[in-house]
């Protein structure tokens, strides 16, 4: 290391003065071409240092920061055998013999081993691994290969014994939900048993399930969304399995629709439509998965058409009228505003005297001016309904406590209706 440091200093200084000076000399050019040819013959050399086995890690197959002995007398690194320990294994994983203790004993030989090995070479030691959770090793890419085979290949029960360990692993293992973009065999052989027309309720919801798991992953969020049979299969999920897997297939369409350009592809896949069925029919989980997924969906705009065609304003306002997720759904309602269609809809559905109640008894700053917000769309759109907002005023007021005590946005909008009920010709405003 001190000897490449020197090689790098003696090349900045070089490239320095002739970058600095007018007149160099071609000796301190050849001299800067010199240092230059033996650094980078320095580096090649000291690329090509494999790692004695003995020094690796048979988990993670990286040199070893804390070498320990496991009761089989075999040595790993202590992060790495620790998570496989926590993990509720009682095994060895290289051996397969069962641990007589967990106690993990230093290897003091080993350690000093590769210390020595490292300052041969002029190698830094390495530092302990701190996020581990984020480390692929070559145990959990076996882990893995070897549940997809049993989905493939196996019996309908060692299928439903895959998918639940798959389930449980995607959930507690962020090394797993890594692995799924390293081989394009991966996502065929975990939908392969979705294909069935007589698939087990409980192996369809832990499979499901497992694409919300791995969903959770930047990586895979892109991936999941360009493939057609993963967002199929969602779709024919929130249709016809049980309310669990309709929740969980909610779930991952929400996670996935984070991207914009997945946003676009779902709604254009018909999602939809199937949401807001769930989002009428579920139970408050299933209703609130689905509530989140066409929000989210709805913050582009072509999907706002989409969502209001499938009918998604009576929807949200029934639920809305029996208090169901009141602000979750004032949030949907205030983005289909801008459609004409849906503020069409809203005036004929009796949206008007709903908001205005929801501004006099809400406690959420947020939700009155969501309400208030689609109020000064309909009112501006359907002058008709400013006889409602009228009553409501010479009644309670409302508007006129709101454009004092609300937001500053909610402010703005109530004093807009305000006026708007000032000008007409037909109506006077009654503070």
């Amino acid at each position: 290391m001190e000897r490449e440091k020197g090689l790098k200093e003696k090349l900045r200084q070089l490239v320095m003065s002739i970058v600095d000076s007018d007149d160099f000399t071609l000796q301190t050019a050849d001299e800067a071409i010199a240092t230059l040819s033996a650094l980078k013959n320095f580096n090649s050399l000291h690329e090509d240092r494999p790692i004695p086995p003995h020094f690796r890690c048979p988990i993670s197959t990286q040199l070893m920061t804390d070498p320990v002995i496991l009761s089989t007398g075999q040595t790993y690194d202590r992060p790495f055998i620790e998570r496989w320990l926590n993990e509720g294994h009682r095994t060895c994983p290289q051996t397969q013999q069962v641990l007589s203790h967990s106690v993990l004993t230093p290897n003091c030989l080993v350690r000093d081993m590769i210390a020595q090995w490292c300052k041969d070479r002029g190698i830094p030691l390495p530092k302990p691994v701190k996020d581990l959770d984020h480390v692929v090793t070559n145990a959990d890419r076996n882990r893995l290969n070897s549940l997809l085979r049993k989905l493939s290949l196996s019996s309908s029960s060692d299928q439903k014994e895959a998918a639940k360990e798959l389930r449980l692993l995607t959930k507690r293992m962020p090394s797993i939900r890594m692995l799924v973009g390293e081989s394009a065999d991966v996502i065929p052989q975990l939908l392969g048993p979705l294909s069935s027309p007589t698939t087990d309720p409980d192996l369809h919801e832990d499979l499901i399930t497992t694409v919300l798991n791995l969903s959770i992953h930047d990586d895979n969020k892109k991936l999941f969304a360009e493939d057609p049979a993963v967002i199929s299969l969602l779709i024919d999920a929130l249709k016809c399995g049980t309310i669990r897997t309709r929740t969980n297939a909610a779930a991952a369409i929400f996670t996935l629709s984070a991207l914009d350009d997945n946003k676009h592809i779902i709604g254009k896949s018909g999602a939809i439509n199937p949401l807001l069925e769930l989002l009428d029919e579920g139970d408050p989980l299933a209703m609130k998965d689905a509530a989140s997924a066409v929000f989210n969906l709805c913050l582009v705009h072509e999907n706002k058409g989409r969502t209001v065609r499938d009918g998604a304003v009576r929807v949200i306002l029934k639920k809305m009228m029996d208090h169901i997720l009141v602000d979750e759904l004032l949030a949907i309602l205030a983005l289909l505003s801008s459609h004409p269609k849906a503020v069409e809809e809203m005036g004929d559905l009796g949206a008007v005297p709903l908001l205005l109640g929801i501004i006099r008894e809400s406690t959420s700053e947020r939700s009155k001016e969501n309400c208030v917000a689609i109020l000064y769309t309909i009112c501006f759109s359907d002058r008709t309904k400013l006889k409602e907002i009228r009553e409501e005023e010479k009644a309670n007021g409302t508007l006129s406590k709101l454009a004092q005590c609300g937001t500053s946005r909610a402010k703005r909008k109530a004093n807009g209706i305000l006026e708007r009920l000032n000008r007409s010709p037909y109506l006077t405003h009654t503070a």
